[in-house]
């Protein structure tokens, strides 16, 4: 394009394709990364799934009658941060993650399993993969950037050929020139780099970018010396900006394009210098005409879409229906499917290839291997026609990965999958822990609790979709106003991040107070109400709180930490707080700095543990008011601590990013230590899976939030599974149930609460609904199990700290048969209140554990016991439905209902097997009695001609036709008389004819269109919805005559109304005529 010419691609329009042709069915994962989170070949498509280290796979064509079939590819044991495909090997696929490494995979033809292991692995290294780029011309050549570096890798020898030089601070993007000889970066430094990586490891030039470190990109625009970056400006607008390397000093030209928040993800086609935008969760797209030579960026045009983009990849352009003017397709990827949105040219003939749309463009045959470019060959990949007559049909096949062995150690995997899932519902845990973790198949995750077999059709439902959880319906819900307290006035809202604000048990709550002192309100649940406007009695600790906790096995006893180092005990009196309580019953010291969190001990009775500032976890034997246990080994500020559910065992989780685990009976030191979250704002932790897994919360070196698990006998080895949340500054405050396996993530000033299942087996963690409030909360606490309503099927409830009110909410699984108790959800559960031994006997190393008990009603049977109810009705089939008649089919039918005991009307009359009457003499006889008197004269003929037989069984037909008769006739009246008042009461606002055929008929225009269910005056769906409801209302399938009577009083109003607009359309043609 120049400036005095019009572009081709002017008229360029976004076509949207309608639904059918989404690729829907799926989840889309949510990572935080700098990728695309989907990329295309000519074969495949690649997108991020949403569990942990899986990628979505599914074909680019459709194939089997355009249906498309979605496998899941298990990747790697953390999130799946990039992805490529080869550009010459449309099914060679690249990733790399946050467990530091980087696979290669082969995929399969299609209607083939995906693989069972990676090709190759390359790795591990220096922290978490954030891009990887195959090279354009050299085969088996892969940039990677992790951290602040770049490495350059020889896939086909699994290693570096050079590692550049460290950048300033987090890289954003990388890309290749598009003659491979060069490579440029993006950093959070805010600086745009270019190296020549076979010259130096250093940058060879470098410039300030764009003015704000949020995500930016950085694209060649082909061979040419020019780059197109998009960023942030100071002012925090989203830009583009234009690149001369030859003068890069400064950009050519800087466009603004709005205050989006959202990264902006850049596709630049070199062919036709088409550039298109799209913002993560937003759903406008903007595509660009770059002409670097004025320089100048034209807006062709924009679209919007009905989906928020989670992201963006092109398909490549030898996979364009060039006869269809196809300049370039995009793929979308949303929540929940992937829209493929194709860029057109109208052009007046689409029966010829137009050549000045598609020039050459390259081909798939490299044009160098990895050690041939490293030595410095720099030769171009040839060009290949896009013209189908033309097109060369030759592929090429990566050496680096041998097929047959791929194949042949898919084969093995499969048996042994195969073998496994016989004998289990899940696979092996250890698939997605180990380097080589393979595609294993989901499809019976669902696991023991369905106790179901799944059929083909399930497991190709669940292998699309993935494994779910039974609690994934779960809601929850404030209770009723009446139930909340209001007006708590003086809260505070400034406790320290190791604390939950406020603590409950299933009597009372604690709430720490502004006031000076350390005042904090202890309120009883069962005085729900508005507090008084005037102070209420409280606890005088003396010292701003740390923590505080109830006693699980004394409901009057609270233990408060103090910023003094110091531990009270308060004992309430029965009934509540009547008067201000000054005095603690128990003083506990031995601290000697702020002291973080104390927590009751499960088991034993008298036992609380505590950590404090001076980097020591503490054990007291509240009976003797002395410290038993003094644990040692940390080395930087305790997040949190945790009993295990037998007691046995603690642990915990500290800033040093370290989670260690202690039998503080056996040893002072820690039994063993594993990797922690990276980040050092905050972190918690659980036990969860009947106590072999330890759950921790916490933030990564971006500051986002996630889950890990880990295998509480194997810390060492890392996380299990490591799921990224959202970006959000307050720590995850996770509560466990564990006769559900459900655990509840929420923070302070959060309004969402997430839900998650966890399993012992791959994916680990299985989404639930989540439950959002209107405002953020102060704190999130949960009251024990025997507050739920268990008719109502509620399995946890929580107590949510507003601004000034506290609120319980439910949680509940909507169930059909609520009347049975269901024994699925609500398993024996651990009788929490009483004791299992003491504190003494704890200490002397017995173990003992606390005793089960039902939560069932007296009055309610078990689900598992209920009757199975028979099935209510009788189903036609489809194919009675299905067949089509006439209308005096349908009227022989109606006919035949009503005279059904009567026999067939074809059969011959009694009369017609008398003898000795001649037809002559029966046509008289009916003529006499014709003229005769009534009754005398039909009596006569009839007594004169016909034997008694014949007369009884003509009485017997005359009496049932007319019973048959007058039901058919009485509901034809019933239905007259409703319809007509009805249609009196409506037809004032239709036309004269239209209202007057209402009266007539005795049905509404409107009521005909309801009844028959159409929306437009279309005889075929008139006549197909006609036929369709007189066969399902008929008497022998459970209809009535009534039913059917309104069908085709319906039938014949829209009749009319077609032939009063018929009529009026003639008139109205000759008016114009004339």
């Amino acid at each position: 394009m120049n400036r005095f010419k019009a572009s081709k691609f002017r008229h360029t329009e976004a076509r949207l394709p309608r639904r059918e042709a989404w690729i829907g069915g799926i989840r889309a994962g949510s990572v935080t990364s700098c990728g695309n989170h989907v990329k295309a070949s000519c074969r495949w498509i690649a997108f991020n799934a949403e569990a942990a280290g899986v990628l979505g796979i599914v074909p680019l064509e459709c194939e089997d009658g355009g249906k498309r079939t979605v496998s899941q590819l298990c990747c790697h044991s953390d999130v799946v941060t990039d992805f490529d495909f080869s550009p010459f090997d449309q099914l060679l696929l690249a990733t790399g993650s946050a467990d530091e490494m980087v696979k290669v995979w082969r995929l399969p033809e299609s209607g083939q399993d995906m693989p069972g292991s990676a090709g190759l692995t390359l790795g591990p290294g220096k922290g978490s993969v954030d891009m990887l780029q195959f090279h354009p011309t050299a085969d088996g050549v892969l940039a990677s950037g992790a951290g602040k570096q770049v490495t350059v890798w020889d896939v086909g020898q699994q290693q570096p050929l050079t590692a550049l030089d460290s950048h300033g601070d987090q890289l954003q993007s990388l890309a290749w020139k598009r003659d491979g000889r060069l490579l440029g970066t993006s950093c959070k430094d805010k600086k745009l780099r270019i190296f020549d990586p076979r010259a130096s490891p250093s940058a060879s030039q470098s410039v300030p970018g764009h003015e704000n470190n949020k995500d930016s990109r950085l694209l060649w625009m082909g061979s040419s010396d020019c780059l197109i970056s998009i960023g942030f400006s100071q002012m925090r607008e989203r830009e583009v900006k234009l690149w001369d390397m030859r003068q890069f000093s400064g950009a050519m030209l800087t466009v603004a394009l709005d205050t989006s928040p959202g990264a902006a993800i850049p596709l630049y086609d070199a062919d036709t210098g088409l550039l298109v935008l799209a913002g993560k969760g937003e759903n406008l797209l903007y595509c660009f005409e770059v002409a670097p030579t004025q320089p100048a960026l034209t807006q062709v045009t924009q679209c919007r879409t009905e989906g928020s983009t989670r992201g963006l990849a092109a398909v490549p352009r030898l996979a364009l229906d060039v006869m269809a003017c196809e300049v370039l397709r995009i793929l979308q990827l949303t929540d929940t499917a992937l829209v493929p949105i194709s860029y057109l040219v109208p052009r007046k003939s689409i029966q010829d290839f137009h050549e000045d749309l598609f020039p050459d463009c390259a081909g798939t045959l490299p044009a160098t291997s990895a050690q041939a470019w490293w030595a410095g060959d720099s030769q171009q990949v040839g060009r290949v026609s896009l013209h189908p007559a033309r097109r060369s049909t030759e592929t090429f096949s990566s050496p680096i990965i041998a097929c047959t062995q791929l194949q042949a150690a898919n084969a093995s995997s499969a048996d042994a999958d195969t073998d496994r899932s016989e004998c289990s519902g899940y696979s092996s845990p250890s698939s997605l822990a180990s380097p080589g973790s393979a595609a294993t198949s989901l499809s019976a995750s669902t696991g023991p609790s369905s106790g179901f077999a799944s059929s083909p059709s399930q497991k190709s439902l669940q292998s699309i979709l993935g494994p779910s959880s039974r609690f994934r319906h779960v809601q929850g819900r404030v209770l009723h106003r009446d139930t909340h307290l209001t007006n708590l006035r003086g809260l505070s809202l400034t406790t320290p991040g190791e604390c939950d604000g406020f603590c409950a048990n299933h009597q009372r709550v604690a709430l720490p107070l502004l006031s000076a002192g350390g005042q904090i309100a202890v309120l009883e649940l069962s005085k729900p109400g508005r507090l008084p406007d005037t102070a209420v009695p409280t606890i005088q600790n003396g010292v701003a709180v740390a923590d505080l906790s109830w006693d699980p096995f004394n409901p009057r006893r609270l233990a408060v930490a103090g910023e003094d180092a110091k531990i009270r005990l308060w004992r309430i009196p029965e009934g509540g707080l009547q008067e201000t309580l000054q005095e603690p019953e128990t003083v506990l010291r031995g601290h000697t700095e702020k002291i973080y969190s104390i927590r009751f001990h499960p088991v034993a009775s008298d036992l609380l543990v505590s950590s404090s500032y001076d980097m020591t976890v503490r054990i007291w034997e509240l009976s003797t008011g002395q410290e038993a246990l003094c644990l040692q080994g940390h080395t930087d500020q305790i997040f949190s601590l945790a009993w295990s559910p037998d007691g046995k065992k603690l642990a915990t989780v500290s800033k040093d990013s370290r989670i260690r685990l202690y039998e503080p009976r056996r040893s002072p030191q820690p039994q063993q230590e594993g990797p922690g979250p990276e980040g050092g704002r905050g972190a918690r932790l659980v036990w969860v899976c009947g106590g072999d897994y330890l759950l921790v919360s916490g933030f990564d070196s971006r500051s986002e939030r996630r889950i890990l698990l880990y295998r509480a006998g194997a810390l060492p080895e890392g996380p299990l599974s490591v799921l990224g949340l959202d970006v959000a500054p307050s720590t995850l405050l996770p509560f466990y149930d564990e006769d559900t396996s459900v655990v509840f993530l929420t923070g302070k000033g959060d309004t969402r609460v997430f839900l998650y299942e966890v399993t012992p087996e791959p994916p680990y963690f299985l989404e639930c609904n989540s439950f959002t409030s209107n405002e953020p909360h102060k704190g999130f606490v949960f009251l024990p199990k025997t507050a739920c309503e268990v008719r109502e099927v509620e399995f946890a409830r929580a107590l949510r700290l507003g601004q000034s009110t506290l609120e319980p909410v439910a949680f509940h699984v909507p169930r059909v048969k609520k009347e049975y108790f269901q024994d699925d959800i609500y398993p024996p559960t651990r009788v929490w209140w009483e004791p299992a031994l003491s504190s003494s006997t704890w200490l002397a190393g017995e173990d003992r554990q606390q005793r089960c008990a039902s939560l069932r009603p007296a009055n309610m049977t078990p689900v598992s016991e209920a009757p199975k109810e028979a099935p209510a009705r009788k189903f036609v089939p489809a194919s009675v439905y299905l067949e089509e008649k006439s209308d005096e089919q349908k009227k022989e039918e109606l006919l035949s209902a009503m005279v059904a005991r009567l026999g067939n009307r074809d059969d011959p009359l009694p009369q017609d097997s008398f003898e000795g009457v001649d037809e002559d003499e029966w046509r008289s006889g009916r003529g006499d009695r014709a003229k005769g008197p009534p009754g005398d004269g039909a009596r006569g003929g009839c007594d004169s001609r016909v034997s008694p037989q014949a007369k009884y069984l003509a009485q017997i037909i005359l009496v049932g036709a007319q019973v048959v008769g007058r039901a058919f006739m009485r509901a034809l009246r019933q239905e007259f008389a409703a319809s007509r008042a009805a249609a009196d009461a409506r037809g004032r606002s239709e036309r004269p004819q239209s209202a007057a055929a209402s009266r007539i008929i005795g049905i509404s225009l409107q009521e005909a269109q309801q009844i028959l269910n159409v929306s437009n005056l279309n005889p075929e769906e008139i006549q197909k919805n006609y036929d369709h409801l007189f066969k399902v209302n008929d008497k022998s399938v459970g209809g009535s005559f009534y039913l059917q009577s309104k069908v085709v009083r319906a039938k014949e109003r829209l009749d009319e109304e077609l032939r009063i607009q018929a009529k009026d359309e003639k008139e109205k043609g000759w008016k114009a005529e004339t």
